[in-house]
């Protein structure tokens, strides 16, 4: 048997990480500023989460929801007080789409609505309902394309309110920052409108926070910047820095029903320990407050390069950076990994896409920028 065919790949092949670094099987070192898609939070092989997931696989590493798991209680109160929401109720999955996928259900569930009011160039996912209100016809198959959505601009107001005002919208779903589709903020102004039209057409404010929660923006969530509340909060990627895991945090505005949800593997021993070890690592290393510092750092030396080099604008919040050129940037990108050694993203064609662990330090940026200003001088 042979792998299904479906990622072009970099002929790279990493066997081991440490902080803010990967290791080739050469033997190569890469600075990553990528984290594997930001799904590595607090770095490659911290030892205390090293120490936490091997000491719970060796003690129990997974049994059913069908009994107590003391390690759900004890990372749902953490979560909570740490992410600002300790009111709000915790279900845990296995990834960012099955988040989506529960956020979207449970909504139906709440007011009894189909209709789904999405962002255009969002990302939510690939399974059913979260691929059908990601803006992308090139991976929505037809047997997805059977429930009612509508895309709106992100930051029109006016689109927004004309598409909810209609009053049979189930959810409203938007990311905190958008990813893939380049690093897009909103605005204040825009946020506090939705957070408005919703609760007065009774239609639930998702905010997908997979890529831009975990403290990736400086805050624990990107829509902490702004000052809103949404009705469900969706999470993954960086919540157990590579153990595969999502979460959905719900309002208290829901009402939980025996089997109304329901997950094989989500919220598993493994997991949980994981997870807990994450928030550990992100209390005791501040590593929220040096997103914040590092990536405004960063931001700063990367906007003094707007209009030079090719580089059209620079966009971002903490360690959620992209940079966009006038033209392709995928060589840039190539030798970047190749020349220079550092891993960085993409987002289409002509953005660079930071997202590195949140352990980031500001001679790591600097090292980042002295590689990538001898890329662009090589141009």
């Amino acid at each position: 048997m042979k792998l299904f065919d479906v990622y072009p790949l970099f002929d790279v092949n990493i066997v081991k990480g440490k902080g803010c670094r990967t290791y080739d099987d050469k033997g190569n070192e890469y600075l990553d500023l990528y984290g594997g898609h930001a799904v590595i939070s607090v770095g490659h092989a911290h030892p205390h989460y090293v120490e936490a997931v091997s000491t719970q696989v060796a003690q129990l590493g997974f049994y059913s929801n069908s009994v107590i798991n003391t390690l759900q209680q004890d990372l749902a109160k953490k979560l909570g007080e740490i992410c600002g929401y300790p009111d709000y109720q915790l279900f845990l999955i296995n990834s960012g789409a099955e988040a989506n996928e529960n956020a979207l259900k449970l909504s139906s569930f709440f007011n009894g609505r189909r209709k789904i009011v999405a962002v255009q160039k969002a990302f939510h996912g690939r399974t059913s309902a979260a691929v059908r209100v990601t803006d992308n016809p090139k991976i929505i198959a037809p047997i997805n394309d059977n429930l009612p959505v509508e895309y709106v601009p992100l930051n029109d107001i006016e689109a927004m309110k004309k598409s909810l005002s209609s009053g049979d919208v189930c959810a409203l779903i938007m990311e905190g920052v958008q990813g893939v589709g380049g690093i897009q903020i909103s605005t204040k102004e825009y946020l506090s409108a939705v957070r408005e039209e919703c609760s007065k057409h009774n239609t639930v404010f998702i905010m997908d926070e997979i890529q831009s929660g975990y403290g990736r923006t400086g805050k624990f969530f990107a829509h902490q910047h702004f000052g809103v509340s949404p009705d469900i909060i969706t999470v993954a990627k960086g919540i157990a820095n590579g153990f595969p895991m999502g979460g959905v945090l719900i309002s208290p505005k829901f009402t939980p029903v025996y089997g109304q949800l329901g997950t094989t593997f989500g919220g598993n021993h493994l997991a949980c320990a994981a997870a807990l070890a994450v928030l550990d690592i992100i209390k005791e290393e501040k590593l929220v407050e040096n997103a914040a510092k590092v990536g405004g750092f960063l931001l700063s030396e990367l906007k003094k390069m707007q209009g030079t080099k090719g580089i059209k604008e620079v966009r971002g919040l903490g360690l959620m950076i992209g940079i966009e050129f006038e033209e392709s940037a995928k060589e840039i990108r190539r030798q970047l990994l190749f020349d220079e050694k550092v891993f960085t993203g993409a987002s289409g064609e002509k953005v660079i896409r930071l997202l590195p662990p949140l352990c980031l330090s500001i001679e790591d940026a600097k090292l980042f920028l002295e590689r990538f200003s001898s890329v662009l001088n090589k141009a």
